[in-house]
């Protein structure tokens, strides 16, 4: 018989339903995958994944940049903005 341990773990219920049901969808069960992820760390030595705070590019960041100041000259009264995509469109036909 295998040399066996049992791991208690408290996870959110709603993600333990999800994770679950797409395991099924697999022909997975949760103590399999967490078999599958633990071997994966041994045979790594270290998460089979990466963890990073991702950063957003130059490109993003002047995107973001941009947006905001779209945003103040709207409502400094300098843009005209709209409501909704039905007003865009209807200004551009005007125009």
């Amino acid at each position: 018989m295998a040399n066996l341990s049992a791991i208690n773990i408290n996870v959110d219920k709603n993600l333990k339903d999800e994770a679950t049901a797409i395991l099924k969808d697999l022909g997975l069960n949760m103590s399999v995958a967490i078999n599958v992820f633990l071997k994966q760390i041994v045979k790594r030595d270290g998460l089979p994944f990466e963890i990073t705070n991702p950063k957003p590019s130059k490109e993003e960041k002047e995107a973001l940049i941009e947006g905001e100041q779209i945003v103040k000259d709207i409502k400094a009264g300098k843009r005209k903005g709209y409501k909704n995509m039905n007003d865009l469109i209807k200004a551009l036909n005007d125009d």
